[in-house]
Formats: C-alpha cells, sequence, structure tokens
C-alpha cells in the first residue's frame, strides 16, 4: 500500500484530501514529463518550492493562477487536474460540512 493510501484513510479533512489528491495528480504528470521540479518549474515561471509545496500537499491551499501555470508547464488543462482530481476522490467528496 502506498503511503497516499495510507494518508488517505486516516480522518484529515477534506481540504488536506484535496491537496493531497492535487499533488498526487500533479506529481504524476510532472514525472510522466521526465521533467525536474526545477525545469518544469523554471519553464512554466513558478518558483520551485511552491511546484514542491503542491506537489507534497505541504501548501493548505491553492490559487487559481497557481493551478493554471502548473496546468500549462505540464502541458495540459487545468480542467484535466480537476477532473482526475474529481475521479481520484469520488463523486461524492465534498468540501462543504
Amino acid at each position: 500500500m502506498s503511503w497516499y493510501n495510507i494518508i488517505m484513510q486516516v480522518d484529515l479533512g477534506n481540504s488536506n484530501k484535496l491537496m493531497l489528491a492535487i499533488g498526487k495528480i500533479v506529481k504524476l504528470h510532472r514525472l510522466s514529463t521526465g521533467k525536474s521540479i526545477y525545469a518544469i518549474s523554471a519553464e512554466c515561471g513558478l518558483a520551485k518550492a511552491t511546484w514542491r509545496e503542491v506537489e507534497i500537499a505541504a501548501c493548505k491551499n491553492i490559487t487559481l493562477t497557481t493551478l493554471w501555470k502548473i496546468a500549462e508547464g505540464l502541458e495540459i488543462s487545468p480542467a484535466q487536474i480537476i477532473e482526475e482530481v474529481r475521479n481520484e476522490l469520488g463523486e461524492d467528496f465534498t468540501l462543504i460540512d
């Protein structure tokens, strides 16, 4: 079982689960490009630390601008990231209590 699956079973709160899922999707896409965080973040004008924080879910939230830059760096649409995150979390996932 991967660290991601173990963490997702713990009651972290849905905001944290959302950020973990975003980080997982972003990292999978980046690895598929064969690029390092340093290279891909430089190409899309995003700080290396910001990209890393997204991948490891160290940030509490992500702005639309950051998500858009990440998507451009990955050469996919922001909608694709959101759809993959939605599929990862399931249709019943919500941030509303």
